[in-house]
């Protein structure tokens, strides 16, 4: 546990978690909050009570009242569950955001490994903004306003025309994006590329975003999730525009989705392709673009140089890693993958642990593995928090 940990303890400690007040909330906790997130973690966590029961040391029926709000929780007692649930103990003091893409809820009948890794993913994605509001604080990082379009989007069109305008925005043309890491962080949204399980979330917080992604997708897959919670930014959240209020949840990613492909691979790019060697100029667009295969092929169907039985059975037919050296001459880097936080929040951190603010402890643990204690370099005793 760090110091910086270790303050926070104390607080609640001494406190007794009577008076603690939720992120952006003016009243106390509320046991049956706490205990619905501690349920939450456990059947994210895929544990029974007595199996929470017994990685805590308490009774079975202590952890059956704490999940009904029937029983308070003392600092240790939350420093225990959170530890066994991996999880942060603000996880279950905070308010959850109103707005939050992807969010699935657990119950218990219901509950499934899709659901798990979400719920996984939302609780690093919570951490990850008190990370990033840390670092704020010290006013070491001054966020980046989001950047979101002004006009309505309604339908996948709507859509495609608020990714090229990004794109003008940003100067890309019609080029490839060389890291989605820095175009994301240039239009308000900052992510965390993570080693959970699952594909990706995203949340507003003010006036800028945050989102996680998994690492463990394939690359293209990175890029097109970081690109679909970008797009939840753009666009405005799923439940406060006109899309997402006139239409269904499956019609709204849909939607995002079209901007994500739009981002990453315009259309006109593929309006220029021959049809002589289609697939080979797929092959040499996915590898240039740094995109997955479907992606590349759904594009294609998009601007008519695939009708929908050929999309079909390209889908399947993704091309091997000769086919990728041979039209290009190299393999593409993989992008969101060893670099896990944002250019900006990253020299940041570092700051924070020339000037003491941080430990070195805290400092590796807020580049969330991106580097090891040895990779830092040495730094005047301070009295670090």
């Amino acid at each position: 546990m760090t110091a910086i940990r270790a303050i926070d303890f104390r607080r609640w400690q001494a406190s007794d978690l009577t008076n603690v007040r939720k992120s952006h909330h003016t009243g106390p906790v509320e046991w049956a909050d706490v205990g619905e997130r501690v349920r939450e973690s456990r059947l994210a966590a895929g544990m029974s009570q007595a199996e929470l029961a017994s990685a805590v040391g308490l009774e079975r029926t202590k952890i059956a009242k704490i999940e009904s709000g029937g029983r308070q929780i003392d600092a240790l007692e939350l420093a225990k569950l959170a530890a066994a649930l991996k999880v942060p103990m603000g996880h279950f003091l905070r308010e959850q955001p109103a707005v939050l893409s992807r969010r699935t809820s657990l119950v218990d009948d219901t509950d499934s490994a899709l659901s798990r890794d979400s719920y996984r993913l939302e609780a690093k994605l919570m951490a990850w903004l008190d990370d990033l509001r840390q670092v704020i604080s010290l006013d070491l990082l001054k966020p980046r306003k989001a950047v979101v379009y002004d006009r309505t989007v309604t339908d996948p069109q709507d859509a495609r025309e608020a990714a090229l305008w990004l794109r003008s925005r940003h100067g890309l043309g019609q080029e490839p994006i060389r890291t989605l890491m820095a175009e994301c962080e240039r239009a308000g949204q900052y992510v965390l590329v993570s080693d959970l399980p699952g594909d990706g979330a995203s949340l507003m917080d003010g006036d800028f975003g945050v989102s996680v992604v998994s690492r463990l997708a394939d690359p293209g897959r990175r890029r097109a999730t970081a690109a679909h919670e970008l797009g939840h930014l753009v666009l405005g959240d799923e439940y406060s525009t006109d899309l997402g209020v006139s239409t269904s949840r499956e019609d709204r990613e849909r939607v995002i989705d079209a901007f994500a492909a739009e981002f990453l691979l315009p259309s006109g790019v593929l309006e220029q392709v021959t049809k002589s060697d289609l697939r080979g100029e797929l092959i040499k667009l996915s590898a240039v673009f740094r995109t997955s295969w479907s992606l590349t092929v759904r594009q294609a169907g998009h601007v008519g140089l695939l009708d929908g039985g050929r999309m079909t059975k390209w889908f399947s037919d993704a091309p091997t890693r000769a086919e990728l050296r041979d039209a290009v001459g190299w393999v593409p880097q993989p992008d969101l993958e060893g670099v896990r936080v944002p250019p900006a929040y990253a020299h940041a951190v570092m700051e924070a642990l020339r000037q003491h603010f941080v430990t070195p402890a805290r400092a590796v643990e807020l580049m969330h593995g991106e580097i090891e204690i040895e990779d830092l370099p040495e730094v005047e005793t301070g009295s670090g928090s």
